[in-house]
């Protein structure tokens, strides 16, 4: 039964390592420096949904160091031991960062809750002024990683989570803006729940993403009945079974599977076929392919009949 093992080499896809060193960098720089600002000002004057805001950009920062990290160790060499490399860290980290959020999450909740029965005074005029400084800053790193967010299950969890947070602290800036005219202290607790929403609603996705990769389920946007049609439609082959698709990486995919070919191809032309067939798949995001071919007098599977 011949096979052989493929792996596409064309990378265009994938991200070049230096394009997003620097957005990670300076993403971690700007948003540690405000998350030390938030906390401040939080503490100072009392603010739940500053607090809070400053918990999830914390996680935030740290999602981002773990994800640099992720892609530094993609770039790690495959050993005996690894024969991978350490390409799946980069799933690993982006379903610890989801973890991480959900905490907190249950968290901000909790407090916002005891909190919206309990209202203290606050300076409004003082959580719009630090909101609006989170505006610009988780707008201005979101875009940095606006271009390659497509390409790559971190760096579009980056994204996402840096522009909820830009659309929280644009809540923040209303709200506190609210509370200086009306003195309505229990919007702040308000808005951490509304935070909390915020989160859990672009957190599910990742966690629900990178958990399916972890398992080594078929990746996003890779469809097992297109993969056969497409295979079916290259000439001479009779059939396609077999079939196991998973991510090596958050920017790789791999595929093995069986090829039934007619009786009567030749050698030389099942080189061809097999060829074509990966042809085709390399065109459906599947960079490592690994095919088996058998012919149709030998092929005992209930898709060969």
């Amino acid at each position: 039964m011949p096979h052989d093992h493929h792996h596409g080499h064309d990378h265009s896809h994938s991200v070049v390592l230096t394009n997003v060193n620097a957005a990670f960098i300076i993403g971690i720089a700007l948003n540690f420096t405000f998350v030390i600002i938030e906390v401040i000002a939080g503490l100072y004057i009392h603010s739940l949904s500053l607090l809070s805001d400053a918990g999830h950009n914390l996680a935030d920062v740290g999602a981002l160091a773990l994800s640099l990290l992720a892609f530094r160790l993609l770039k790690v060499k495959s050993n005996d031991r690894y024969t991978y490399g350490y390409r799946k860290t980069s799933i690993l980290v982006a379903l610890f960062n989801a973890v991480i959020l959900l905490v907190s999450i249950g968290a901000i909740a909790y407090e916002a809750i005891h909190r919206f029965f309990n209202p203290e005074p606050l300076p409004g005029f003082t959580i719009a002024i630090v909101a609006g400084i989170g505006i610009v800053i988780n707008a201005a790193t979101a875009l940095m990683f606006l271009r390659d967010k497509e390409k790559d299950i971190n760096i579009k969890s980056a994204y996402l989570h840096l522009m909820s947070d830009a659309i929280v602290s644009a809540a923040l800036v209303i709200g506190g803006i609210v509370i200086y005219y009306t003195n309505w202290y229990w919007i702040d607790s308000v808005l951490s729940i509304v935070v909390a929403v915020v989160i859990l609603f672009s957190t599910w996705r990742l966690f629900r993403d990178s958990l399916r990769l972890s398992l080594d389920g078929v990746p996003t946007g890779i469809q097992l009945d297109e993969i056969k049609k497409t295979a079916l439609k290259v000439a001479g082959v009779k059939g396609f079974h077999h079939v196991h698709v998973w991510a090596i990486s958050t920017t790789e995919n791999a595929l093995t599977a069986h090829l039934v070919l007619s009786d009567t191809i030749t050698f030389a032309e099942e080189h061809k076929i097999k060829e074509e067939v990966r042809h085709q798949l390399l065109h459906q995001n599947i960079q490592h392919i690994t095919l088996e071919t058998e012919r149709e007098d030998d092929c005992d599977d209930p898709d060969c009949k």
